[in-house]
Formats: structure tokens, sequence, C-alpha cells
């Protein structure tokens, strides 16, 4: 699309100067400098084309550099031709063809992103009209149609930034958007899953219990922990938990240990590749523990991702001497700080 648009505006460019080239030979009265007159005209062209064309395929944006040369040639062009022609000519139509040569040349340093040097060409071209032709006969003879050209360019290109920066916007909401869709998607996979399990792990012991009018064995009841303490985890810390984890957890408290599970988003923002690496670290922390009572937490941490507390016996949260196991999983693949 937007070579497109270039190619299109680059062939306008080219036209509208060999159209006022053209216009500029067709003289009907002699010039007493003709090769004044030639001169002019080819540098008109030579600029024109080059400023359409210098450094187009690397930037729109123009060097600066020629910018200085435009302003330049702006201020040379008028002064060749109407030194090239006597004073009664100066408004002949062939003669006053540089008003709208440099007001194009004006437009189109805007459009290569050089708004400054393109309102300088603009204003030289209307000083040294003035002085040559007048300023009202300058406005009459096509200066105002230069300036128009000038601000029309302005503001399409005011406009086709404004455009491009809207389409990107809207190019990154689209793709915002998109993502939220397929998280959305996931979340709803895994709430299929965590259902699926659920039904699973609590279907066979609630039909138990029903079938039994609630009279259960000491196996029963034991599996109904189980069952009960699984639901819990998967509802506070499904990040947290993988097979392994799920296993060791259920071997701990088929020993008689209680197990809390708590996701507090310790593994939020990290990639999957580490939250694996944590959760079967944190499945062989569990496996070798003996503690009576283990807390597993996944706190926002800067630096760690999962601390697992185990405490031995019924004393309180201040005894410091029922602690048997303090393990910190860090967020990054650092060295653990164990207690």
């Amino acid at each position: 699309m937007n070579r497109s648009v270039r190619s299109v505006a680059t062939a306008l460019a080219v036209g509208f100067a060999v159209y006022f080239a053209a216009r500029a030979v067709w003289w009907i009265v002699q010039p007493t400098a003709p090769l004044l007159m030639v001169g002019a005209i080819v540098l008109y062209l030579s600029v024109v084309i080059a400023t359409v064309l210098i450094g187009v395929h690397e930037s729109v944006r123009m060097p600066g550099w020629w910018g200085v040369v435009a302003v330049v040639t702006a201020a040379i062009v008028p002064v060749m031709v109407s030194a090239s022609l006597q004073p009664a000519h100066l408004t002949a139509p062939f003669a006053t063809w540089y008003i709208g040569g440099v007001g194009m040349l004006a437009a189109v340093c805007i459009v290569r992103r050089r708004p400054v040097a393109g309102w300088l060409v603009l204003a030289v071209l209307a000083v040294e009209s003035a002085l040559y032709l007048g300023p009202f006969v300058a406005l009459e003879l096509g200066l105002v149609g230069s300036a128009m050209w000038t601000v029309v360019a302005q503001l399409l290109v005011l406009f086709w930034d404004r455009a491009v920066h809207d389409t990107a916007h809207l190019a990154d909401i689209q793709r915002a958007v998109s993502a939220w869709h397929a998280t959305q998607l996931v979340r709803q996979r895994e709430r299929r899953v965590r259902v699926k399990y659920a039904l699973s792990v609590a279907g066979p012991v609630l039909t138990r219990t029903v079938a039994s009018h609630g009279h259960l064995s000491d196996d029963d009841r034991l599996e109904a922990r189980l069952a009960e303490g699984r639901l819990r985890d998967e509802l506070r810390g499904a990040s947290l938990l993988n097979d392994a984890v799920r296993q060791a957890i259920h071997d701990a408290r088929l020993r008689g240990a209680s197990v809390t599970v708590f996701d507090e988003g310790g593994l939020d923002e990290l990639d999957e590749d580490r939250r694996d690496e944590i959760r079967d670290e944190l499945a062989e922390v569990l496996s070798r523990t003996e503690s009576e009572r283990v807390i597993i937490r996944a706190a926002r941490d800067e630096h760690t991702a999962v601390t697992v507390v185990g405490r031995s016996g019924t004393g309180d949260s201040s005894d410091e001497d029922a602690v048997g196991l303090w393990r910190e999983i860090p967020r990054d693949r650092r060295s653990d700080r164990v207690g």
C-alpha cells in the first residue's frame, strides 16, 4: 500500500515538474538571455526530481542538507528567469512559470518530511515574486495557488501521519484482544479440566456417602479427607501443581501430615519452563520432608517464587524449635536459600 501511494505521488510530482518546464520553454517572446532561462529550467528540473527521489528507498524524510539546496534553488530560479527577460515581459504566461514550479517544490519538501525547508521555499518565492512583479500581481499570477498547495501538502502529511499512528494503535488493540481471547480460552479449558478432576476425585466418595446414608468406614473417611484436600489444593494453588507435586502431597497426607497450599501469584510472569522446574523442585522437597504440618506458599516476591515451611508437633507459630523445614525456591535459577 505504501509503495503504491509513494509511486503515485512520485509520478504526480515529476509530471507537474515537467509541465512547468514545458510551459517555460514555450516562450512567445525571445528572452534577452535565453541561456539564462534554459539554465533556470534545467536547475529547477534537476532539483525537483532529486528532491522527489533522493533517499526515497531509505526513508520518506529526505536529508536535511538537501533541504538547504531546495531553499537556495528557490532563491536562484526567480532571479535567473527575471534576469533573462525584459521588464515588460515579466508578467507573460511563460515568464511566471517559476511561481507554480517553486510552489510545487515547497509542497514536495513538506511531503518529504522537511516542513521548515518547504515553508522557507514558499517564503523566498513570495518575497522575490513580490519584488519582481509586485505583491498583488504575484498573488494574481499564481502565488495564492502555490500557497494553497503548500498548506494542503502540510495538512495531508499531518492527516497521513495521524492515520498511520491510529492504524498502528488499532493493530496493537487487535493483538491485545486476540491475546485476551486466547487467555480466556486457556482459562476455560483449565476450568473444564478442574471440574473434570473434581468430579473424578469427589464423585466416587460422594456416591458411597449417599449410598451408605453417611455411614462411612475408616478407609472411606480417609479417602474423603484426601479428596477434600485435593479439591482444596486445586482451588487454592492450581498453578503450583503437576502430577509429581500432587503425588507428593497425597503421600504426605496419607502418612498423616497436614498440607496447606496457598497460591498468591508467586509464579506469575514466569515462563512455563521455569514453572515446570519450580514444580519439580517442590515435589522433590515434599517427598523428603517428614514434618507433620507443611505450608506451601507462593507469594508475590521479587526474589522468591515458593516458600515451603514444615513444622513438627502442635506448637504455635512463635515456637521456632517447631520449624523443621524452611525452603525458598527462587524465581530465577540461582541456588535456593535453605533455613
